[in-house]
């Protein structure tokens, strides 16, 4: 089983930034898969979950970021538009083989599967 996110890097506040997450060896389209984010000297928090219907995100990033998954490829991606300083952090996919409700998306040690973290900074 493995997830590898990628698409990080460095964007002035305002910009936007697209991050992928790739995964294999599970069945992608039975799972939950979400985002969430660790900036510096905070706890992970979560971002985004996508079920096989529906899309729920934090407050802090509702109207800005969107989740998309691809279930015949195996991908989810998190769409980052309007992007400010605050959004600085690591970025992790993760996905959960539970039928979760949303407040259980939310909590990431209700997830089974984790990717290695992709970092985003967002400055001037």
């Amino acid at each position: 089983v493995q997830l590898q996110a990628s698409g990080g890097g460095l964007v002035q506040p305002g910009g936007s930034l697209r991050l992928s997450c790739a995964a294999s060896g599970f069945t992608f389209s039975n799972y939950v898969v979400g985002w969430f984010r660790q900036a510096p000297g905070k706890e992970r928090v979560f971002v985004a979950a996508s079920r096989q219907i529906g899309a729920y995100y934090a407050t802090s990033v509702r109207g800005r970021f969107t989740i998309s998954r691809d279930n015949a490829e195996n991908t989810v991606s998190l769409q980052m538009n309007s992007l400010k300083p605050e959004d600085t952090a690591i970025y992790y996919c993760a996905a959960s083989a539970g039928r979760l409700i949303v407040s259980s998306m939310m909590i990431e040690n209700n997830y089974d599967y984790w990717g290695q973290g992709t970092l985003v900074t967002v400055s001037s």
